[in-house]
């Protein structure tokens, strides 16, 4: 089962139709405005965004060209700022390596963090439980002044921990120790761009 952001980006949609047609058109134009705030408030410009949801389809379109990941993984690609980081699970290490191959051949990534564990894909409650921890971690950073969570992209996967983004040294120290201190969290990994 492949997996990227863009499937977050499909449910928050269809969700937003739901809601539109039950409550009306003002939960729309809610939810716009929420968008448009985090596009207006990224650190990265309007392009690279777009660019790196493109790098995201492109490496979840690659691994789909392959049988046996298709069949075998439960791999996750997220992009932030041209960086990638892969995540999930493989029954082998060649496999593995088939799918960092293929995020590869992505010309637009400028640098790939590879943390697909080797093991059988998660269970459906596992991967819940992840959703629920992911929610938990970024509800900690929100609530962290030293932390610009809009910045930092939280990624959960076995309940470990990946953060993102472009954050300054401090501000990665800090949402690491918030990220590690969630009840729930086994280990948290740093893929931070650190900026001056």
């Amino acid at each position: 089962m492949i997996r990227h952001s863009a499937k977050h980006i499909v449910i928050a949609c269809v969700t937003a139709l739901v809601i539109a047609s039950v409550q009306g058109c003002a939960v729309v134009a809610v939810g716009a405005a929420g968008v448009a705030a985090k596009v207006a408030t990224d650190r990265r410009t309007v392009g690279t965004q777009l660019d790196d949801q493109t790098s995201e389809g492109k490496v979840a379109y690659n691994w789909s060209q392959n049988d046996s990941l298709k069949e075998l993984a439960n791999l996750q690609v997220d992009v932030y700022n041209g960086v990638a980081l892969l995540t999930g699970q493989a029954p082998s290490a060649s496999l593995i390596q088939d799918a960092l191959n293929a995020a590869q051949e992505v010309e637009s990534l400028n640098k790939i963090h590879n943390q697909i564990r080797v093991g059988e894909p998660i269970a459906a409650t596992t991967q819940a439980n992840d959703i629920w921890l992911a929610s938990k971690v970024r509800a900690k950073l929100l609530a962290d002044e030293r932390i610009p969570a809009l910045q930092v992209k939280v990624v959960v996967q076995d309940s470990e921990v990946f953060l993102l983004g472009r954050v300054s040294n401090q501000e990665a120290t800090s949402a690491v120790d918030v990220a590690r201190n969630v009840t729930g969290v086994t280990r948290v990994v740093r893929a931070f761009q650190i900026i001056q």
